[in-house]
């Protein structure tokens, strides 16, 4: 389907071929045993058990390795997609790289349980400087970073990892494979949070891995088996409807983050404004070359944690919440979650309001 938009892949990934009288897309099979040959046991059907096997799982699974352009492994969240790839690659010894701005449960799970197993952890920004990737066995990049939405190169970075004999793992999260495919850009894995963009009605946890390395995908299809870290059922469903409506839903995100960050920087009251598609932001010209689109996660600083509870507080429409990428507009103080930033840091989340309505809100809330 590469030949297509991104309008039409959406709409039409991982569905299976049309049959008369059967739906566009099955409804979520719900089973734990299935019936199996007496004679041939699991070997003559792809379904033996749920926690391996599972059709809605699968269709799932296929239309997310087609928009992501590879082999596609759902997982029970994003955190747990990510400690999937930790756990089956790194061995005791091994060295890894993670970003110092990234998600920060990832790094509080890389300081405890990855040093706590003989893993040497290392942290560098993802906008740089970046170490020498000599002796380092992965190199896990988040980009744009969240929640500072720092953007690296990753076809430079990936190729430098890889002279050094190091895999490289790309956290595809607010990018989401519309906005930018790792594979493609030379990554060995792309993986993310499900949870945000790619299903975006905040009502699922979902995690997912992708790679065209064989060897990779069985490491982590067995891991995964081992470790039943899967989506239910009716999760995995519900993901791939939403699937269906993507490409809309993150334009309508994307224009009005542009809107949302005209109408920002023209206020000396917001500070630290940064979102990639700002041709003054650092990260324009790296997300220009690299990225397809831009998210809809705008990022700035007002000062204090009073007065973002305030701007909270007045707004009518935009949700206090974390996560992000879901179609009503969210903003959080980072600070409270953990994140190394100033008190007043806010990151917000652009929904798929009006433009109007929403820019008329902000700046309501951000007077009062």
């Amino acid at each position: 389907m590469s030949e297509y938009g991104d309008g039409t892949r959406s709409v039409h990934a991982g569905l299976p071929p049309a049959v008369p009288g059967e739906p566009f897309l099955p409804g979520p099979v719900f089973a734990a045993p299935y019936h199996l040959d007496p004679v041939a046991g699991p070997a003559a059907t792809p379904n033996g058990y749920g926690r391996p096997d599972n059709r809605t799982r699968r269709l799932l699974e296929a239309a997310i390795g087609e928009l992501e352009g590879g082999s596609a492994l759902a997982f029970a969240s994003g955190q747990a997609a990510v400690s999937a790839v930790l756990l089956s690659i790194l061995r005791p010894g091994d060295h890894v790289v993670l970003p110092t701005d990234g998600y920060y449960p990832v790094r509080g799970f890389a300081t405890s349980a990855l040093s706590e197993l003989g893993v040497k952890v290392s942290f560098a920004p993802t906008a740089g400087p970046h170490p020498s990737y000599a002796g380092v066995r992965l190199v896990l990049l988040e980009t744009p970073a969240n929640p500072g939405l720092d953007v690296c190169d990753i076809a430079s970075l990936a190729s430098e990892a890889h002279a050094a004999g190091a895999l490289v793992a790309v956290d595809n999260t607010t990018a989401t494979p519309l906005g930018q495919r790792p594979l493609d850009l030379g990554a060995d894995i792309s993986l993310a949070s499900g949870t945000k963009a790619l299903t975006g009605h905040s009502d699922l946890l979902l995690g997912y891995v992708t790679t065209r390395s064989t060897a990779l995908l069985e490491s982590l299809t067995s891991w995964r088996t081992l470790t039943g870290s899967i989506p239910g059922a009716f999760d995995a469903w519900l993901a791939h409807r939403s699937l269906l409506t993507l490409d809309v839903r993150l334009a309508r995100q994307s224009s009005n983050a542009a809107a949302v960050v005209a109408a920002l920087a023209a206020r000396p009251d917001v500070t630290g404004l940064r979102w990639p598609g700002l041709p003054s932001d650092p990260s324009y010209a790296v997300a220009s070359r690299q990225m397809r689109r831009i998210p809809g996660v705008v990022a700035f600083d007002l000062g204090s944690a009073e007065r973002v509870a305030r701007f909270l507080s007045a707004s009518r429409l935009v949700a206090a919440a974390t996560s992000f990428g879901g179609v009503h507009t969210s903003a959080d103080r980072r600070e409270q979650w953990g994140d190394d930033t100033a008190p007043g840091f806010v990151r917000l989340s652009c929904g798929i309001e009006d433009a109007a309505d929403l820019v008329a809100d902000i700046t309501a809330a951000l007077d009062a």
